[in-house]
């Protein structure tokens, strides 16, 4: 998206609102660690580019969804196919993480895009009636509550100038990469980058976003004081509170051998306010396999011992403990596949942020969140006394600050498959009511006479 070159006029409230962020930021205690100190960037640039942490910047870009789940088993297989070769793009000097982010929107927006104006004539009295057969249609789905999906990249690189250069040689590589996947992309500027991060720690809704480039240099402020709320509650080492939600952080610990493509779906189906993250960064191929064939030898090492012990025990040699045996096999797979398909290795961080109203709901979101991953033989466990670290390292900003990795290979990896059905709801035009979508329940609302894609 670019920037707009025409300065927005802000309303009398926005101005007010904008000042007094100003006077807060300027007369805050500086000795005491500010909201704005918790937001671990240092700053954001107008093109999109985030100077995270000493030489290391990102950018982020947002993808529409497609149509997977209700495909033919034979097109999943392709576009499963597919997504490996867009994981296997990334090499060891890239870090990228996936942000899915299910957030309460204003109700009132999506009653006024299918509301039927009054024309003050005989067929008035129709149009209410069609308005509110559609209202009643939009109760059905989860029209209220906004999906979006954005993959954060980064690199280290010794200036804003070079990873910039960098930066945008690898946008260009993922949108192809998007745009062979049919998936429509596009990447985000930095107010819309600060706008993201607003909203999220936001929740609440009850802040607006309101900021302007040219406020930065009037007032001396950052942007991150235009994004902080007044105050982080990291007090409870198991939850955590931002304006007037509550939220906990967990990471997804995978105990089953093989995954089944519908988790990430059953995660986003929730009708809560929650972050997915993926934090992923392949491991160096040479490397990868140095490290799987020192294991083996490790594990070859231990086997002899426990032979050596059989023998002088009178037992067959044979008979060696089921989870050596079982790690032996699970090594010489996995150094096949590295060797011989197309398989890198990767080390993913999987994290659910859960929010609520009250700690009541907000305990009820984890258990509804903890079932669907028992379903799937894994199991979600709480980061005790890393809360904040969790909540921070959530925001699509490329930074991961909890060290608790799962190696996968890439097929492993793709089972996470981000895609689940492609949703037709446009607002502009005059677009007419086809039914609800087979698989989300929501409106299919298009204008044929513009095909274009829907936002």
């Amino acid at each position: 998206m670019s920037e707009s070159n025409n300065k927005i006029k802000l309303t009398r409230k926005e101005k007010q609102k904008l000042n007094t962020i100003i006077y807060k930021a300027k007369y805050k205690n500086k000795k005491e660690k500010s909201a704005q100190d918790t937001i671990p960037y240092i700053s954001m640039y107008p093109d999109g580019i985030c100077h995270v942490k000493d030489n290391f910047y990102t950018k982020t870009m947002a993808f529409q969804d497609i149509n997977y789940q209700l495909a033919q088993n034979e097109d999943k297989t392709a576009i499963f196919e597919s997504w490996c070769d867009f994981l296997n793009y990334f090499d060891s000097s890239i870090k990228f993480q996936f942000s899915f982010v299910n957030m309460k929107a204003d109700s009132n927006k999506y009653k006024k895009s299918i509301e039927i104006k009054s024309q003050k004539d005989d067929f008035d009295s129709i149009r209410k009636e069609y308005t509110e057969m559609l209202y009643n249609q939009l109760l059905k789905g989860n029209n209220g509550l906004t999906k979006t999906k954005y993959l954060t990249f980064g690199l280290n690189a010794d200036n804003i100038k070079t990873a910039k250069l960098r930066l945008e040689r690898i946008e260009n590589d993922l949108w192809n990469s998007f745009k062979r996947l049919g998936v429509y992309s596009e990447t985000l500027n930095g107010k819309e980058r600060l706008k993201l991060i607003h909203d999220i720690i936001r929740m609440d809704g009850s802040e607006p976003f309101i900021f302007q480039w040219n406020q930065l240099a009037n007032s001396g402020l950052s942007t991150k004081d235009f994004v902080a709320p007044s105050s982080f509650e990291f007090s409870d080492g198991r939850t955590f509170k931002t304006g007037t939600k509550y939220g906990a952080v967990s990471f997804l610990q995978i105990l089953a051998p093989e995954l089944n493509d519908r988790i990430l779906a059953d995660f986003l189906d929730i009708e809560n306010s929650l972050v997915v993250t993926m934090h992923l960064q392949s491991v160096d191929q040479t490397k990868a396999v140095k490290t799987i064939k020192r294991k083996i030898t490790d594990l070859d090492k231990m086997k002899i011992e426990e032979q050596k012990k059989a023998v002088r025990s009178g037992y067959d040699i044979d008979i060696i403990p089921s989870d050596l045996a079982t790690y032996g096999l699970e090594a010489k797979k996995l150094l096949s596949d590295l060797q011989s398909r197309n398989e890198r290795l990767f080390v993913m961080t999987f994290t659910i942020v859960n929010t609520a109203d009250t700690k009541k709901e907000l305990q009820t979101a984890i258990m509804q969140t903890s079932g669907i991953a028992q379903k799937h033989n894994c199991m979600l466990v709480r980061l005790d006394f890393q809360q904040e670290q969790g909540f921070m390292s959530a925001l699509p900003i490329g930074l991961n600050t909890i060290e608790i990795q799962r190696s996968l290979t890439t097929s492993a990896t793709a089972i996470f498959v981000p895609f689940t059905t492609q949703e037709l709801f446009q607002t502009e035009g005059e677009p007419l009511y086809y039914g609800l979508n087979a698989l989300s329940n929501n409106l299919i609302m298009i204008d044929r006479k513009k095909l274009k894609k829907v936002k």
